[in-house]
């Protein structure tokens, strides 16, 4: 039989993206499934023997010595300190093996130093690796779990009709974790609390702070009175005693049932408010100190009502805020984006606002849109 001439043309393209996604396949089945520390040792030595018989019995051409770089580079990935260096002696002796039979000008003294580079960038990543208590790949796996974690943390939970709800949350340069998170919970039957928190910082450090405060936060969810949740926010932090430990934080309560809320802010930019029955974006402004600045701090609360149509947009100052330019300049620019959202709809309108608003931002941004369907 005969196939058709579009399905021929298919099978290259198919087998490429076989031949070539399969290292792909085995480097994330490593990831998540490493395999024992000696089970890794006793292969990496294997191989590293069978490349070093067959240089020097065979061809040195087909496996010269600058091979060898390959199962330390391995090794630095799946094994701990002790065995690295065992891995590293054993191709060290190997190394000797060619010079012996070889000749040193024979086995190229370019190779023997990309060698020992290789081993000692590999012998730190161990290092560094160990230090963790994780060997292998395994300290990669938890960052991407912590990371994964964060994530669903900033997830809201389902509404309601006619309540809707988006979370944003974009880290530094695209990097894989932000100083910004959200949390939320349903904490009544007809009550919805958020939390939208900037961290002081970027990437890894910040990203581990927000972890840490994410569960804490997201804890004093429902655990505290609306008015008291930055007060135990704010004594948190300052229990940790961080060089860096401070952070800001606005927290909305609303009451689904009613439509009344209730806004706390802990040195946050003003949260907007669209009121549809005047067609305009109008801004609540508070005024609190940062989170882990001050002891013993209360924090006044600001009260409303979303009417149908009406809409909430809490964000962080990443998403306004450009270095040399007034904070209102950016408050102004976000507002303008999102009075279009109006006649558009809301439904999607988060990512709109941050990739329009701040599209190569050097900052984290955190956006939460929240919005009641007209009836």
């Amino acid at each position: 039989m005969t196939l058709p001439a579009d399905l021929r043309a298919r099978e290259p393209a198919r087998a490429v993206r076989l031949l070539l996604g399969a290292p792909a396949r085995l480097v994330t089945r490593l990831r998540r499934d490493p395999p024992p520390e000696r089970v890794a040792l006793g292969v990496l030595l294997l191989l590293t023997g069978i490349a070093t018989a067959a240089g020097v019995l065979w061809s040195i051409s087909v496996f010269p010595p600058v091979f060898l770089a390959l199962p330390l580079l391995f090794g630095g990935l799946l094994l701990a300190r002790r065995a690295q260096r065992q891995l590293a002696v054993f191709v060290a002796g190997c190394l000797g093996a060619y010079i012996i039979d070889l000749g040193w000008r024979a086995t190229r003294p370019g190779s023997m130093a990309v060698v020992l580079v290789t081993g000692l960038v590999a012998y730190e990543f161990a290092r560094s690796r160990e230090e963790t208590g994780l060997g292998g790949l395994r300290g990669d796996s938890v960052l991407v779990e912590l990371r994964r974690r964060l994530e669903l943390q900033g997830d809201l939970p389902p509404l309601p009709l006619p309540w809707r709800a988006e979370s944003v949350v974009k880290p530094a340069g695209g990097g894989p974790f932000a100083g910004d998170f959200v949390v939320s919970a349903l904490t009544g039957e007809s009550r919805l609390e958020v939390s939208l928190v900037d961290v002081s910082g970027k990437g890894v450090d910040a990203g581990t702070r927000s972890l840490l405060l994410s569960g804490a936060l997201g804890g004093l969810l429902g655990a505290k009175e609306p008015s008291e949740y930055l007060q135990a926010a704010n004594a948190y932090l300052i229990r940790q005693d961080w060089d860096e430990g401070f952070a800001t934080a606005v927290h909305l309560t609303l009451d689904m049932s009613s439509g009344d809320y209730a806004i706390g802010s802990a040195g946050h930019p003003p949260v907007a408010h669209f009121d549809a029955g005047s067609g305009r974006w109008g801004l609540v402004e508070l005024h609190g100190p940062a989170l882990g600045l001050l002891p013993d701090v209360c924090y006044e609360m600001a009260t409303g009502t979303l009417r149908p149509g009406d809409a909430l947009l809490l964000y962080t100052d990443g998403l306004v805020e450009v270095p040399g330019r007034d904070l209102s300049v950016g408050i102004d620019k976000l507002l303008g984006e999102a009075e279009r959202l109006v006649t558009r709809g809301f439904a999607g309108g988060g990512e709109v606002l941050v990739n329009r608003v701040s599209a190569g931002s050097s900052d984290d941004r955190g956006l939460v849109l929240l919005w009641r369907s007209g009836q």
